[in-house]
């Protein structure tokens, strides 16, 4: 692991780069298998959020500003136009990042993730809740030495299967408790993220052009499918909207193998249009 702009992040492979966000409460590692599958063919590029991993905390959690360390670290790493791929709230962070910031992307890719007014679903409302009242880090505290406790909590709606919950405990939650006042600020990023942030960009992403897809999973008890729909309905750049059957929120994590053919598929069919493009207009 590197850490720039603030931020840890893993960095492999050669080629144009693939950036890959995740959502609260887990990390970079959510990508290990999809990245396995194309560090052959890209370079892939997913920093840890801050709070997550061993990113810094830092004062503004919210969703524009998570965009904009976003597009810091981007910077920082010289990176030039990024095919982004993102899940959860790293979703509503990639929305608002192409609406800010519309120049960073190539393409944009989207799984199961907040959208609009949907943010935060209904079904993570009790989390939340938890975090207003400052009761969130301590029983978080307590999975940490009773990882057999995760599947009751949020991560047992967001797999089809825990395998290992001591091994989710230590990539995704150690690393943000065990840094000094992470349990804090989890819990003050989780009230940062607001629906109105969400609601105020739908008119930018009504005239976003760049080239997106949509891949949701259909058993996830957060993100309904139709808010794929609404995406597709909403961004002119969707090209398509993909359905992973019963597929549950961390299915890129879990189902990578299902989600990378779609990515492959989608990077080589705007490779393509691009190239005709300028074919085109080299023969006008």
């Amino acid at each position: 692991m590197a850490k720039i702009a603030g931020l840890t992040y893993v960095d492999e492979g050669e080629g144009p780069v693939a950036l890959f966000l995740h959502g609260v409460g887990t990390s970079s590692h959510l990508w290990r298998h999809v990245i396995a599958e194309l560090r052959g063919e890209r370079r892939c590029v997913a920093p840890d959020l801050p709070v997550h991993g061993g990113s810094d905390l830092r004062e503004d959690l919210s969703l524009p500003a998570l965009a904009d360390a976003i597009e810091e670290f981007c910077a920082e790493l010289g990176l030039g136009p990024v095919d982004l791929v993102a899940n959860d709230t790293g979703g509503a962070v990639a929305q608002q990042l192409a609406v800010r910031h519309p120049a960073r992307l190539r393409t944009l890719t989207l799984t199961n993730c907040d959208v609009h007014d949907d943010t935060p679903p209904p079904a993570f409302r009790p989390t939340v809740e938890l975090a207003e009242r400052g009761e969130l880090a301590g029983l978080v505290g307590v999975v940490l030495d009773q990882p057999e406790l995760l599947s009751a909590t949020a991560y047992g709606q967001s797999y089809e299967r825990i395998g290992d919950p001591a091994a989710v405990v230590e990539a995704y939650l150690r690393p943000i408790l065990g840094k000094p006042g992470g349990g804090e600020a989890f819990e003050r990023l989780l009230t940062s993220i607001d629906a109105k942030d969400m609601i105020a960009i739908e008119p930018a992403l009504t005239l976003l052009a760049v080239p997106a897809l949509v891949v949701w999973g259909t058993g996830d008890v957060f993100f309904e499918t139709r808010w794929a729909r609404w995406l597709r309905d909403t961004i002119p750049g969707v090209r398509k909207v993909v359905e992973i059957e019963g597929g549950r929120l961390f299915f890129p994590e879990e189902r990578a193998a299902e989600l990378v053919p779609h990515l492959r598929a989608f990077w080589e069919s705007e490779r393509a249009t691009a190239a005709g493009s300028v074919s085109a207009r080299g023969r006008g």
